[in-house]
């Protein structure tokens, strides 16, 4: 259902575009609906002048439990050749050609963790949880994880919350340099917001190019995450995977 993804603008924070979960009652879990309308989102302000940046947010103590395993059922179920719609959206965040901004308050497990590796600036909340099951899910990382994390946090930090599927706090995900401030649970959207805005006001061609020197070359980025997603579409099909789901579905 394409309302769990609000997508919108509003005349208090000019220029910036919101992309926000929400399904509360899934702990925001992401559909193949969800990351279509995300995707179109993120195509859409490229291609939008009057939009200088994107803001991710999630609802009240919950950013994204991550891939909905329903869906993740039925893609392992179906046979289907086709690249599942999280990776199309992995491949649009990528190539954002906008600031990325997100705040993060609560849960934010799997792509709600490594969604944030792609984004410029990350505010959260003190009781949020950066977590990425993905190995006791029998998967692998997605996302351009396995390249991004390591640059970021560093190899022993990003195997922790990668490999062994360590929780990171918002305190810890501050020390290890995966977020930029810790802020109150009231204060997490409005400081994402200003932070959005504030880049709005910047000189829009000087800010794209220092932001791409900054990121560097996507070249590699992308073709990480096509070799990630020859893994992870596999292993989603494996009978190892199929176990775990059923075991975690049966909690």
């Amino acid at each position: 259902m394409t309302e769990h993804i609000v997508v919108e603008r509003t005349d208090a924070y000019p220029g910036v575009l919101v992309i926000r979960f929400n399904r509360p009652e899934k702990k925001n879990a992401i559909t193949a609906a969800m990351y279509q309308r995300m995707t179109a989102a993120l195509e859409e302000a490229n291609a939008d002048d009057e939009v200088k940046a994107v803001v991710f947010l999630g609802t009240e103590g919950c950013f994204s439990a991550g891939n909905d395993m329903g869906d993740f059922v039925g893609y392992a179920m179906s046979g289907t050749m086709e690249p599942p719609a999280g990776a199309v959206f992995i491949k649009a965040l990528a190539q954002a050609e906008k600031p990325l901004v997100s705040g993060v308050d609560g849960l934010a497990i799997g792509i709600g963790t490594t969604l944030n590796l792609h984004c410029d600036l990350t505010v959260a909340s003190g009781r949020s949880l950066f977590k990425t099951p993905f190995v006791d899910l029998a998967l692998v990382p997605e996302a351009a994880s396995s390249l991004l994390a390591p640059r970021i946090i560093g190899h022993q930090q990003a195997f922790a919350l990668l490999v062994a599927g360590e929780g990171f706090s918002a305190e810890a995900a501050l020390e290890a340099g995966l977020i930029w401030k810790v802020v109150g649970p009231n204060e997490v959207e409005m400081e994402a917001l200003a932070i959005g805005a504030e880049l709005a006001k910047k000189p829009p061609q000087a800010l794209q190019i220092a932001r791409n020197l900054v990121r560097g070359p996507r070249d590699e980025v992308l073709a990480r995450i096509d070799e990630e997603l020859v893994h992870f579409s596999a292993r989603l099909k494996s009978a190892e995977a199929r176990a775990a789901f059923e075991a975690f579905l049966q909690r």
